[in-house]
């Protein structure tokens, strides 16, 4: 067995993703470049842990402790937390103090620890708490909006909110949907031409940065775990 791992899409404007992961028989994990943050509560041997996880801007390797169950949220690229630097958490975390199977601790109050299905709700009071905050001008954008601003304050704002210039959020976000579009069995010259690549060895070098795999291991599903919602190998 790999990683048993689960992604769905949610109704609430603040989230991009909830996902859920169980490991079996794995030790580590290539992880991949993102761009949202998110928070992760997980148990492992009778013990409860949460932890803020920031954008990614390359693709590493991640210890994955065996036989730990996972609950994900993926929060909106533009949202925020109102007691952290975004940029501090691009390529890093910060585990929570005091977390237990029933409650977490973040920004100063004490909140119920969700289950899958239970996601919506934190973030709901997360966000009357004003725990989480959304960039308008950013989340306009992201909606395919023009806001009536200079180029400089939107990326100034798109920066402050996201930790990422505009720029490293496009080549992530198209470097993962050629991942996904590769391990569906897409062939590399319709990657290419589908997400306006220049050409085959610069999708070559995007898988390398920002996935950690080559074409060819995403199409056998060869490389070993990785963290990207991807259907995982099973391990010897």
């Amino acid at each position: 067995m790999g990683l048993l791992f689960e992604t769905r899409e949610s109704g609430s404007p603040w989230i991009d993703a909830v996902w859920t992961c169980t490991s079996e028989q794995v030790t580590e994990m290539t992880s991949v470049a993102g761009v949202s943050w998110g928070l992760v509560f997980w148990r492992h041997e009778d013990r409860a842990h949460a932890t803020v996880t920031g954008p990614g801007t390359r693709s590493g390797t991640a210890p994955v402790p065996p036989g730990a169950s996972f609950v994900g949220v993926e929060f909106a690229v533009g949202t925020s937390l109102r007691c952290a630097s975004m940029a501090t958490l691009v390529d890093g975390g910060v585990e929570l103090p005091d977390a237990t199977r029933r409650t977490f601790r973040l920004d100063g109050g004490r909140w119920e620890t969700p289950g899958p299905d239970d996601v919506e709700a934190l973030v709901e009071r997360l966000v009357r708490a004003e725990a989480v905050v959304r960039d308008p001008l950013v989340a306009e954008l992201r909606r395919g909006g023009r806001p009536e601003v200079t180029a400089r304050t939107l990326e100034r704002r798109f920066q402050a909110a996201t930790g990422l210039t505009q720029g490293a959020v496009r080549q992530i976000e198209r470097a993962r949907s050629a991942a996904a579009l590769l391990a569906a069995g897409v062939p590399i010259g319709d990657v290419v031409f589908a997400l306006d690549y220049f050409d085959a060895p610069h999708l070559a070098h995007a898988l390398r940065r920002y996935i950690g795999r080559t074409a060819r291991q995403l199409r056998e599903g060869a490389g070993g775990a990785i963290g990207l919602g991807l259907d995982q190998p099973a391990t010897s």
